[in-house]
């Protein structure tokens, strides 16, 4: 029996049908950024103090500088507290201009914010002071979405396909991301936002398992970090959108708005013939194999099709079927960490980006050009140096900056920003290695689930993240401390999982053989459905993957 890599190659490894579902992946990756990083651009810090019209019930007449003079007290460089104000009294006018307020008490009426002509997130809900927490925690929740949605989407992937999966998370993006724009107050969008977080979680799962399914084993890399690439400018896209849109309402909505423009997924996104095989589905899984051939103008001998059949036991694969065998075990705490590594120090550069002193809008622009050649240059070094070789140098160099950073004295602020950079666009050229390591270092019946469990993983890093540089209270080190040392351990442990470098997929939970080269060896020696072995004198029957 042939397997499916040897169709594969039949039909095009990547012709013209694949070259398409790369473009269709890569258009909502280039849309993503806009919800992932928008939120840094409309909660920006602003001049902001305490709303002190009281005075104003005393003498009407008082200019505003009059007003702010009398009613609020000082810094020691002279400015005015931010977050403090002078007790109201009773008295007359005249009395305060004579002997002036002592007792302070924080804001008691709201903020005004006399430099911001644009209304955002932090003026319009006063994320400022006390609240200004806020911004941090909604940060989290949103990545509490992204969670959510990889515990649940994931297995439900394996379940009804990448396809439906993906037209069901664009609109759940969708309508909520514009939703989000019209939040009545500070908590819906917070609700809002967590629902689009579970959709992006959902959406990054199956266009990763959708698109490299459908390739050859040497052309996986570059279709993955394609559509990386093309997040990498819907990052730079999102800081000249996030400069010319300045009213957080309509940068939610016309961030958002775009997705339903790719309605038309519904006609022209096809489904992954390897999951179609593993449900039995072999009339379909025909079907799209020959518009896939015609599309890459091949010709697929019929006799060739007629050998597929479907699995006499198949079910989809569970967590249990992951944590039962030892080396499924292994690899997926591994590749667990190896995600949170990942998320954990590439959001916690990322979702500062005003914090470097230069410009936001300029910074982030820099942030997502620099990814562009470190992704790109995954495409080369993943086939010369191997899965396993580049994960570990991204994630070691990731740390090793990480750590140099606190070590950069503060009058260098250029520096910490060059240092900030390498560390994004390594972390960035590991994220994408990872989604193709993880493609192919577990078996296509659990691999779905088990790229929601990792990328549950990554949500929980990007959960803690956000709040990792609340430790700085207690030293300015250890953010960057537990950044470097996270991503040092994570690239220690890439040396002890599998190279993955032009083998096929494989398609059971069987442990590959070690002394063959690949999978191919493996799964040749299969048959299609159940096989008798003998164990210790007795038959026992075991279902095989699906092959050709």
């Amino acid at each position: 029996m042939t397997e499916f890599g040897e169709i594969l190659k039949a039909i095009g490894e990547f012709g013209r049908f694949q070259k398409w579902l790369v473009l269709l992946m890569c258009i909502p990756n280039f849309l993503t950024p806009f919800h992932m990083f928008g939120q840094v651009f409309i909660v920006r810090d602003v001049p902001h103090y305490c709303n002190t019209s009281w005075i104003r019930a005393l003498s009407p007449n008082l200019t505003t500088k009059q007003e702010l003079n009398l009613t609020l007290p000082r810094k020691p460089d002279g400015s005015f507290e931010d977050c403090s104000m002078y007790t109201p009294v009773q008295e007359d006018i005249e009395s305060i201009r004579k002997y002036g307020l002592n007792a302070t008490e924080k804001c008691q009426d709201g903020w005004v914010y006399p430099s911001q002509p644009k209304p955002t997130l932090l003026t319009e809900f006063n994320l400022v002071c006390d609240r200004k927490n806020l911004n941090d925690i909604s940060q989290s929740i949103y990545m509490g979405g992204l969670l959510a949605g990889a515990l649940v989407f994931g297995p439900l992937s394996d379940r009804i396909g990448s396809r439906w999966m993906i037209l069901l998370t664009l609109l759940l993006m969708g309508s909520f991301g514009v939703g989000a724009g019209f939040a009545p107050n500070f908590y819906i969008y917070v609700a809002l936002r967590f629902i689009v977080g579970a959709a992006f979680a959902g959406i990054s799962i199956s266009m990763a398992a959708l698109s490299s399914e459908w390739v050859g084993a040497s052309y996986r890399a570059v279709a993955q970090i394609i559509t990386h690439c093309c997040n990498a400018l819907g990052q730079m896209a999102l800081a000249g959108l996030a400069y010319a849109i300045r009213d957080w309402r309509l940068y939610q909505i016309v961030g958002s708005a775009p997705v339903f423009a790719l309605f038309f997924y519904i006609w022209v996104l096809p489904n992954s013939a390897r999951w179609l095989l593993t449900k039995g589905k072999i009339k379909e899984a025909q079907k799209v194999l020959q518009k896939a051939a015609s599309i890459n103008k091949r010709t697929v001998p019929e006799e060739l099709l007629n050998q597929l059949a479907p699995e006499k036991k198949v079910k989809s694969g569970n967590i249990l079927d992951i944590f039962k065998m030892p080396h499924l075990r292994k690899m997926t705490l591994i590749m667990a960490w190896v995600w949170f590594a990942d998320s954990f120090v590439y959001y916690g550069v990322s979702l500062h980006v005003g914090n470097f002193g230069l410009d936001i809008y300029m910074t982030q622009l820099v942030f997502g050009a620099v990814e562009i050649p470190s992704r790109a240059s995954c495409i080369f070094l993943l086939q010369w140096l191997g899965r396993k070789k580049c994960q570990a140098a991204w994630l070691l160099l990731g740390g090793i900056v990480c750590l140099l950073i606190p070590a950069i004295p503060k009058d260098f602020p250029v520096i910490v920003t060059v240092l900030a950079v390498i560390g994004k666009s390594a972390l960035a050229a590991s994220f994408s290695t990872s989604y193709v390591f993880s493609s192919e270092v577990f078996p296509t019946v659990v691999r779905q689930t088990s790229l929601g469990l990792c990328s549950m993983s990554a949500r929980v890093a990007g959960i803690l993240s956000p709040l990792v540089g609340l430790l700085d209270m207690y030293h300015p080190a250890i953010p960057m401390v537990l950044f470097g040392s996270t991503a040092l351990i994570a690239g220690i442990l890439c040396f002890f999982l599998p190279e993955t470098r032009n083998k096929d997929l494989q398609d059971n939970t069987a442990k590959s053989s070690s002394k063959q080269g690949s999978m191919k060896a493996v799964n040749t020696s299969f048959k299609n459905g159940p096989v008798e072995q003998k164990e210790d004198g007795q038959t026992v029957e075991s279902v095989k993957s699906t092959h050709l």
